[in-house]
């Protein structure tokens, strides 16, 4: 709830009044590796974002750690040995989604978000697609594109090579609502 509070204010102090923003509180983003000699799987409803329609700016955040794995032991190499959550402790996107869509027609949206995603610590310039859906004033998006471990310095070793993908799935999806300011002016 901090985050999405300090998202939030951020918004707020960068977007004039009147503007209409869309937060998403849970959104699932699932991890996945297809390696060899296993499939590792990933796991986190605690995504957070904030989606303004009328600029296109679209921010997203995840606590490393809330990603939950089948096995015990990969949650813990995972936060410890490859993603340093405690001194990495969120995967970030701020972009901005290209196409200028009306939320207030329903129907489904091919969309674009370009941007900086940071992940370890190493922020890279990221395109990544999706869809937007609006279906009786809920905004929804999701999004499937692939990360590169070596492009955000996370190693994997030699002797994982066969366990470990070099390139993880991320799938996202998000369910927004209209943010209501109950401050009163």
């Amino acid at each position: 709830m901090k985050y999405i509070s300090i998202i939030l204010l951020c918004w707020l102090n960068i977007n004039r009044a009147g503007q209409d923003l869309y937060v998403c509180k849970n959104a699932g983003i699932t991890l996945f590796s297809s390696a060899l000699i296993e499939d590792i799987k990933a796991v986190s409803p605690s995504g957070l974002s904030v989606y303004n329609p009328a600029t296109g700016e679209l921010d997203f955040s995840v606590a490393i750690s809330t990603f939950k794995f089948d096995k015990s032991f990969m949650q813990q190499h995972f936060n410890s040995d490859y993603m340093e959550s405690d001194k990495y402790p969120r995967a970030i996107f701020k972009g901005k989604i290209l196409e200028a869509i009306d939320v207030t027609k329903e129907g489904t949206y091919a969309v674009s978000a370009a941007g900086e995603l940071t992940v370890h610590g190493i922020t890279q310039k990221r395109t990544v697609q999706g869809s937007l859906a609006v279906k009786n004033g809920i905004v929804t998006m999701s999004s499937e594109f692939m990360v590169k471990c070596a492009d955000h310095h996370i190693d994997i070793p030699q002797i994982l090579f066969y366990h470990i993908a070099e390139s993880i799935k991320v799938t996202v999806s998000a369910t927004y609502t209209p943010y209501k300011n109950n401050t009163s002016n």
